[in-house]
């Protein structure tokens, strides 16, 4: 039965196997305001006199008045991407799906857009960015997403209609305000705050123009990919209004799936916790996570870097991505991991090595990550992650914190942290389970003893691998 644009219809939805099984994405968050290699929403802060972005802008290109993000998307050309060699590499850094931006808070498409002429294959790179992403991850069996950032484009880009509160070009109108880019910078000089602040409020318009366009583009990035996944930047976009333009796009998503698959098995995400709106696809959680088991799968999206590209960055580790990964799945959920792209299309030596170190660890521990499901608990431990919004620590974990996962009749026991005496010590399985066998993967059989519940089993000198080491305990009930 088709879905109706209703909550009623829509929480019918239940998430499909393929993605429960997946656990690790890979997103490529990359876009126009990459060229200037300076971080994330350069195209908001490149117009807010005082910002780092305002200041690199001005003295790299000029004053926003002449040289504004219209000169900044030219600059793109994408010149040495390659999405064949680039989906290789996240395939083997063990990546289970693939998702692409096709547009972000800038208003600029990644694909030819018949409702936009301000995209990637009319201006800039010339090439359609998610078509040919699309085409790489078919060829290798991924299912494929996008992620749509428009919603609140209209309230976000009002300040390219602003100018210089001081200084010898105080009161220069910036070039959103010139009629003929109004495509691209859009109508919402209203929306220019009185005061200036980095973020913008409300995150969305209440424009029923604005939430009429944004369904027409996100139904056509619907119809010419037929995406497994749709991202939306958000809150479901525009939920209080009586027109509900985003139930909509997520009816029309699910039935385009059941259509091409006979059955629905496309996953929708926004980052609206209450239950009542969450259902109607998987939860995202951006830069954190839950503090235990969620019932449904969940997803959070997070970044090696920033978001775009930028040349101050400091990389999480690959240790630290595994201990992420290790975490979120043991409370049911996944991982989308960006990896900051160049502008030109390729990614530096250091996320290169990290995708490798990566893909060294799940092609040891793989097995206790994919196609697996929560245990009872999803850990034991005095350390847990700090759960705060855009707090993302690594922890000091212990040779006591273990993580865990199941499958069938087997367990799994991420150990975080090897412990000095070599042994490991679950107290988790208690009256519950009774243990037959442990492998060590990467190892092999060690030696185990199980006392009035409590595991304890002997390590071998060495740890196979540097981070999150992996027990698989055979158990039957006890």
């Amino acid at each position: 039965m088709p879905f109706d644009a209703t909550f009623e219809s829509l929480t019918t939805f239940e998430c499909p196997d393929w993605f429960r099984d997946a656990k690790l994405g890979i997103w490529s968050h990359w876009g126009p305001q990459s060229v200037p290699r300076y971080g994330d929403w350069y195209a908001r802060h490149m117009y807010r006199q005082g910002s780092d972005q305002y200041r690199y802008h001005v003295r790299t290109y000029g004053h926003p008045s002449e040289f504004g993000y219209k000169d900044i998307v030219k600059l793109w050309k994408a010149e040495r991407f390659d999405p064949q060699e680039l989906m290789d590499r996240f395939a083997a850094a063990g990546a289970r799906y693939f998702v692409a931006q096709a547009v972000h808070h800038d208003n600029f498409f990644n694909y030819e857009s018949s409702v936009n002429p301000w995209n990637s294959v009319k201006v800039g790179p010339g090439k359609d960015i998610v078509g040919l992403w699309k085409a790489a991850a078919d060829e290798r069996g991924l299912p494929f997403g996008i992620t749509e950032h428009l919603g609140a484009a209209l309230t976000w880009f009002a300040v390219n209609k602003g100018s210089d509160k001081h200084g010898r070009l105080a009161g220069v109108p910036y070039d959103g305000t010139d009629p003929a880019y109004r495509d691209l910078y859009l109508d919402n000089a209203s929306l220019l705050p009185a005061e200036d602040h980095w973020l913008q409020d409300p995150w969305y318009s209440q424009d029923p123009a604005w939430h009429a366009h944004w369904l027409e583009a996100v139904t056509e990035m619907i119809d010419r990919y037929q995406p497994d996944l749709l991202y939306s930047d958000g809150p479901l976009p525009f939920g209080e209004a009586d027109y509900k333009p985003g139930l909509g796009a997520v009816a029309h998503l699910y039935n385009t799936s059941a259509r091409i698959h006979g059955t629905n098995r496309a996953v929708y995400q926004q980052k609206d916790r209450r239950p009542e709106v969450s259902v109607v696809g998987v939860m995202d959680i951006e830069r954190s996570q839950t503090p235990d088991i969620q019932p449904l799968p969940w997803q959070t999206d997070t970044s090696v870097g920033d978001w775009f590209y930028n040349v101050r960055d400091v990389y999480k580790t690959a240790g630290h991505v595994i201990e992420l990964l290790v975490d979120i799945v043991s409370k049911n959920g996944n991982l989308l991991l960006n990896v900051p792209q160049q502008p030109d299309g390729t990614i530096d030596l250091e996320c290169s090595e990290l995708l490798d170190e990566l893909g060294a660890w799940t092609k040891v521990c793989g097995e206790g990550i994919y196609g697996t499901r929560p245990f009872r608990v999803f850990g034991e431990g005095p350390s847990t992650v700090v759960i705060k919004g855009f707090t993302e620590d690594r922890v000091s974990w212990t040779g006591s914190d273990y993580r865990f996962t199941r499958r069938d009749d087997t367990v799994y026991a991420f150990q975080l942290a090897w412990p000095d005496d070599r042994r490991a010590v679950i107290r988790s399985l208690a009256d519950h389970e009774t243990v037959t066998g442990v492998r060590l993967l990467g190892h092999g059989p060690i030696p185990f003893d199980q006392t009035e519940g409590i595991l304890v089993a002997r390590l071998p000198e060495t740890p196979p691998l540097t981070t999150a080491n992996c027990l698989a305990l055979d158990v039957r009930p006890a």
